[in-house]
């Protein structure tokens, strides 16, 4: 049964698989063309030529990340990626509000001059610094000033890596900028040598991507999420699956009740998953002989899915068994039943049947509460049963429940079930129909096994909505 609080609308759909291999083909290409451009045409070693090479690796290091992220897109939810140094969160009092501007206003460029100490900061690098250009570029000594004191020591080893082994730059740092706000920058750079081959002077292109690391590190918090929601999840149905087989009853195949009696019920059951196998809900059916020679029939089913469904079926079907052997008849057994769940902690609505069999004189009396009624097939025709009064389990507070009787006859054929094996879409009259169109052939099964078996072949379709059970019982002569 789907929960009350359940309301249909469309879920939300992954990208189709297509459109995703498009986007691949495209961003290769053009990683492909801005390779090209920057290997073939920046050959010159001036300054525009070296800005013009740094803004051609930005975008093919952008190029690879999408590249990246689209085949993550593609495969599905990435195997465990190695831990990344998280980003450490600002002093108190510092902002991290986004940066606005286009991606060229995020990139600025930067010389020192070692030989002049002259300093040349782009107009980019001055607003990326939160610095009035008045106010002057910041030496190599000062620029450490504004760094974050924990990436102070790598700054200034990429800086002395460069002036004195000659190796280019290219890693990431932490700012504060004038206006409290903190940004991450990524630089990269290269030393100018003289003609003698001394370092005259450094170069450095300069890239805010703090919106990037920000982004990354929200995939990196969704993913993480993700996982724990799967593995929450499968735990989940996993401890359903084994609860539902503790509960349900162990006997397979058919079951007589009570033995040895020549007017004994031939019993059969089956338990129909629904077409979403993590679904597994709170259906249920169960048939027990009882101290009074009688036999007990019952299905049910509760309203949501997962551990708290079964859960909660488990304790029903068991305070049912129970007021079941202590002998309490079927009207009054469904008002407890309401009670108890109108009661529990996990407040729910259940539908249910229950039957018990009096073998000496072949009479069948029976309660229910909001649920389809049994199907009688007698010579080759079927009808439902004229249910007694009786609402769902724990609508109503002190509900009462009425109780019916039907004489039966040897050869009867008795068809309980929930609805989850009938309903398509909003009601299950067409399928109700359907069962009872079953009649000529469960008038020649000769056992209750071989019924469940007629009713499963017409109602085992792959596409079902929801679990449900079905119990047939057939009476001996």
């Amino acid at each position: 049964m789907p929960s009350h609080l359940f309301a249909d609308r469309p879920s939300p759909q992954p990208p189709e698989r297509e459109t995703v291999d498009a986007l691949i083909t495209q961003t290769r290409r053009l990683r492909g063309g801005v390779d090209a451009v920057r290997r073939d045409a920046l050959v010159d070693d001036d300054a525009q030529c070296r800005w013009q090479r740094a803004l051609c690796d930005l975008a093919v290091h952008h190029l690879d990340d999408l590249g990246t992220h689209l085949d993550q897109l593609k495969e599905g939810l990435p195997e465990p990626l190695p831990e990344e140094v998280a980003e450490e969160e600002p002093p108190p009092g510092f902002e991290l509000d986004p940066m606005p501007g286009s991606l060229l206003s995020r990139v600025g460029s930067a010389e020192w001059n070692l030989l002049t100490d002259a300093v040349d900061w782009s107009e980019e690098l001055f607003q990326i610094f939160g610095r009035a250009p008045e106010s002057g570029a910041l030496s190599l000594d000062e620029l450490p000033s504004m760094v974050f004191a924990d990436d102070q020591a790598l700054l200034t080893a990429m800086v002395t890596d460069c002036l004195v082994d000659g190796k280019p730059i290219d890693g990431e740092f932490r700012i504060v900028r004038t206006d409290g706000r903190v940004r991450t920058l990524h630089m990269m750079g290269e030393p100018v040598l003289d003609a003698d081959g001394c370092t005259a002077s450094m170069w450095a292109v300069l890239r805010d991507v703090s919106e990037l690391r920000r982004s990354e590190r929200a995939v990196r918090e969704s993913r993480d999420s993700l996982r724990r929601e799967r593995h929450i999840a499968r735990t989940e149905h996993r401890l359903a699956v084994e609860l539902q087989e503790a509960v349900l009853p162990p006997w397979r195949g058919s079951l007589r009740l009570p033995q040895g009696n020549p007017a004994a019920l031939d019993v059969a059951a089956h338990y129909l998953p629904s077409a979403s196998s993590a679904l597994i809900g709170g259906d249920w059916y169960d048939a027990l002989e009882l101290p009074d020679g009688r036999s007990l029939l019952t299905v049910g089913d509760l309203t949501g899915h997962g551990v708290t469904a079964t859960g909660a079926m488990a304790m029903l079907l068991g305070a049912l068994r129970g007021m079941a052997v202590a002998g309490i008849r079927p009207g009054d057994l469904m008002g407890h039943l309401n009670q108890l769940l109108d009661h529990s902690v996990q407040p729910a609505l259940g539908s249910a049947v229950c039957c018990q069999y009096d073998p000496a004189t072949r009479v069948l009396s029976w309660a229910q509460a909001g649920h389809p009624a049994p199907l009688l097939f007698r010579g080759g025709t079927g009808c439902a049963l004229t249910p007694p009064d009786g609402v769902l389990l724990g609508a109503t507070s002190g509900a009462g429940y009425g109780q019916a009787e039907v004489q039966l006859r040897p050869g009867d054929l008795l068809v309980l079930h929930t609805d989850g094996l009938t309903r398509r879409g909003a009601s299950d009259e067409p399928g109700c129909r359907r069962l009872l169109e079953l009649a000529p052939r469960l008038d020649t099964v000769r056992t209750a096994q071989d019924g469940v078996r007629t009713v499963v072949e017409e109602f085992g379709e792959t596409d079902r909505e929801d679990d449900a059970c079905v119990l047939v019982a057939r009476i001996g002569s």
